[in-house]
């Protein structure tokens, strides 16, 4: 007998219009998923029980039903502040913070109707492609307990592909909404910088991260996307919606339901990090990239294989960017030792640089996104893998050396953060497994803006493999 987690997002939506599912009723399923599987899993932080029941009472009698997440559980990223929830950014400097104020992005998804079940695991600031810290125990792969499910939106994920929520927000600077997607098996959305207008990556360093949704189908992540750029489905007013639809009520979901259309591809396997690191692409995950590749042209896309020319720039500018974006971190001599290793490594790298240093860095990026825009500028979207290798281990990544670790982040996702230098759109899709049955993904890159293509095209490819049907071993335990 199916249960409501069993249904997708869209599903529940539905339900909960009619009225044959409450809003609370809703809420308590979920809330039954998380006591059964959270301490196995390690997807929450934080679980706020009292106030999702309070809210769900507060949804269901005050907030219009015509809003577009409607009664719809999430949780909030454990980065982003929930007034007088705790928000330890899965740090020790952090570990009983609790703030007086709201991030945008969770006003605009309450005022979306959502439901706020907790607080998603994530490694240190977000900084890793793993969620392991020393707050919480390590988030852990539902389909493997000894795998991790990549990062930084790892417990997000874990949630969504373990059914403890329908869909879930995260946040991506250098893949870390398609990492664990791909690792997890679900389809992970990176919008086009400027896109959502709370989380639009224009005022950061950079303009690496941006907000986007973790789901289990192309249709649930649209409908959640929806929901982050336009809550009400009007035009968001807001000075950094640079790329936000006229209208946005449905445009996506709408793009994602019909599927439709034929396009131009390019398929690529080189990546800018191949130049400065040994970048070796695991055997299954090439398997099913091409067999991805053979489908869509059974579809009737056209493909065309493209190479990026080598950039002997861009490792180093990428790392100083990465290591800048550490050093305004609140650490001193009184409390860094709170700080894990790579942390610390990266802070006062960050803080070691001139500003020559970090002036030449934008500049080399700015120029690299002008030129893949253009080299791009034929296709409609361009395939690769999302990551070079299934998933890692728990404690695989070198929690000592924070060159070792740099580099082996680079070797698992050499795919995924040339996409936030450009601000370009992409989506990765759950297309395939290992021998072993651990999920293996492909990333969609599009034209800027061009996110309606990549749900278009993704759903055409769910109507074929049916992963909505996959679960890992967990799915079905009762509670």
């Amino acid at each position: 007998m199916s249960e409501l987690h069993d249904l997708t997002a869209l599903e529940q939506y539905a339900l909960l219009q009619t009225g044959e599912v409450g809003v609370l009723e809703l809420t308590d399923h979920y809330l039954a998923r998380i006591e059964r599987l959270n301490p196995q899993l390690g997807a929450f932080h934080e679980v706020t029980a009292e106030k999702a029941r309070e809210r769900a009472r507060y949804v269901e009698d005050e907030v219009p039903r015509s809003s577009t997440l409607w009664g719809l559980p999430f949780g909030d990223k454990d980065l982003v502040r929930r007034a007088g929830v705790r928000t330890t950014f899965g740090s020790r400097l952090f570990e009983n913070f609790v703030p007086d104020e709201s991030d945008e992005i969770a006003e605009v998804l309450d005022a979306a109707g959502g439901v706020s079940l907790g607080k998603t695991a994530t490694p240190e600031f977000g900084l890793p492609s793993y969620t392991e810290n020393l707050v919480a125990p390590p988030a852990r792969n539902p389909y493997d307990p000894t795998l991790g499910p990549g990062g930084s939106s790892g417990g997000a994920a874990v949630a969504v592909a373990s059914g403890m929520l329908p869909f879930a927000p995260g946040s991506d600077g250098g893949g870390s909404i398609r990492i664990p997607a791909a690792a997890t098996g679900l389809v992970g959305v990176k919008p086009t910088r400027g896109l959502v207008p709370s989380t639009s990556g224009i005022g950061a360093l950079a303009g690496l991260p941006v907000g986007g949704p973790l789901a289990r189908t192309v249709s649930d992540a649209a409908l959640l996307l929806d929901g982050m750029i336009s809550p009400n489905g009007s035009r968001p007013r807001h000075h950094f919606s640079l790329r936000a639809p006229e209208n946005s009520d449905g445009q996506y979901l709408g793009a994602a339901i019909r599927g439709e259309g034929r396009f131009q591809l390019g398929s690529l396997l080189e990546s800018p990090w191949d130049t400065a690191y040994e970048i070796t692409i695991d055997s299954e995950v090439r398997q099913t990239y091409e067999q991805t590749l053979g489908l869509l042209a059974s579809l009737g896309h056209g493909l065309e294989q493209v190479s990026l020319p080598p950039s002997e720039q861009y490792a180093p500018a990428f790392r100083t960017i990465w290591q800048a974006g550490a050093a305004l971190l609140p650490a001193d001599d009184s409390n860094e030792h709170l700080l894990e290793p790579l942390t610390r490594w990266l802070m006062h790298r960050g803080r070691e640089l001139s500003a020559a240093d970090l002036a030449q860095a934008l500049s080399t990026l700015s120029a690299y996104e002008r030129s893949v825009i253009e080299q791009f500028a034929s296709f409609d979207a361009i395939v690769t893998p999302t990551l070079a290798l299934p998933p890692r281990p728990v404690g695989w990544f070198d929690a000592v050396d924070g060159e070792h670790n740099f580099a082996q982040q680079v070797q698992y996702t050499p795919f995924t953060s040339f996409v936030n230098v450009t601000g370009l759109p992409a989506i990765t899709l759950p297309v395939g497994t290992t021998a072993a049955g651990l999920p293996l993904g492909v990333q969609l890159i599009g034209r800027p803006g061009g996110e309606a293509t990549l749900f278009a095209i993704g759903r055409q490819l769910e109507r074929r493999l049916r992963w909505d049907l996959v679960h890992p071993p967990v799915w079905n335990a009762r509670g």
